[in-house]
């Protein structure tokens, strides 16, 4: 048995997305239903639909940013009750099993973990994501919201923002650290938010600076133009850690040449292109260049308690369905601050 839905779909790679109807699974024992409220919108939503890293199964559902309200619950459920508010972030599913997903890193489970939309989930169904105004999770991926975060700016922390906590809280972000950002759209914004609650001292790399008066306002302590050439000069051998939060092509090396020695850049942002680096930008400094995906289950929960606690949401602007296009066609143009968080009462 399914229940229909209200959605947005995209039709194929070079289509616009659409209102449509898609089936949610009965609610198992395991499983919990949930209302969704908001849905952010994330650049990996427009790379993947539109193709850019490899094809899709279309009709597609995105949406990997969900926050609501759970509405139903299987009946061997512990984790929630109908009423709480919780999330789904980035996937939906993993074999549990493997020592990763053990360790709580389900995101890079041996076996594959599940996406939140466009993968294979375990009854071999095809995943639908969160532009839709229901969805059914297993427990073990329903994150809780804590109180004090509105729904609508938690949307986005369920991927932007545990894509930008989980390296900064591994690589050691914190007091005495400099911290470099580079670029402050919907990940580097969070980036800044959060580097500076955990008490770094924060600086953003950007193209220009005409998002350097937002960028101090969310907590930055510096601004710099990387359009600059005298930037490079000057910031040689700076940062603790660099997170490059781009999702386009730069040049990593003259990147690297930031770094203390010692120091890390982190990629959180994925080019649909191959990112070249000079070996001795490497080698003269012990420097790393490492990448980062998103966070396992504990690690994102102990995301949201964080920003609730240092009371960090998104920057977002709220839309209804219809205007899904125009925002990512805004997105692609950079004329976004942060996140658009599609309002999913309006699907119908």
């Amino acid at each position: 048995m399914t229940t229909t839905v209200h959605a947005y779909a995209s039709p194929s790679a070079d289509g616009d997305l659409a209102p449509t109807t898609i089936e949610r699974r009965d609610v198992g024992p395991h499983d919990v239903l949930i209302e969704i409220k908001y849905a952010g919108i994330c650049h990996s939503d427009i790379h993947t639909v539109r193709g850019d890293w490899g094809p899709q199964p279309y009709p597609l559902v995105p949406g990997h940013e969900i926050a609501g309200v759970v509405a139903e619950v299987g009946s061997e459920v512990t984790r929630h009750s109908v009423g709480d508010r919780v999330g789904v972030g980035c996937m939906v599913n993993s074999c549990g099993e493997c020592k990763n997903c053990t360790a709580g890193d389900e995101q890079y489970c041996l076996k594959g973990m599940v996406g939140t939309y466009g993968a294979t989930d375990r009854d071999g169904t095809v995943t639908q994501g969160g532009y839709s105004t229901h969805v059914v999770v297993t427990e073990d991926f329903v994150l809780g919201i804590p109180e004090g975060i509105g729904l609508d700016a938690a949307a986005p922390l369920l991927c932007a923002g545990i894509t930008t906590y989980s390296p900064l809280h591994r690589w050691g972000a914190g007091p005495g650290k400099k911290v470099a950002v580079v670029g402050l759209g919907g990940l580097g914004h969070m980036a800044v938010k959060i580097a500076h609650a955990m008490g770094a001292e924060v600086t953003v790399l950007s193209q220009s600076l005409k998002k350097q008066e937002d960028g101090l306002r969310l907590g930055a302590d510096h601004y710099y133009a990387t359009s600059d050439e005298a930037t490079f000069t000057e910031l040689a051998g700076s940062f603790d850690l660099i997170i490059n939060t781009v999702s386009a092509a730069i040049d990593v090396s003259a990147f690297l040449g930031l770094l203390t020695v010692g120091g890390a850049m982190v990629n959180v942002g994925a080019p649909a292109e191959p990112l070249p680096v000079n070996a001795m930008a490497l080698i003269g400094g012990r420097r790393s260049f490492a990448g980062s995906m998103i966070g396992g289950i504990p690690e994102t929960q102990e995301m949201l308690d964080f920003c609730a606690e240092h009371n960090i949401g998104a920057e977002i602007e709220v839309i209804p369905a219809d205007k899904i296009n125009d925002a990512y066609e805004r997105v692609l143009a950079s004329d976004v601050r942060y996140r658009f968080v599609i309002d999913t009462s309006t699907l119908g």
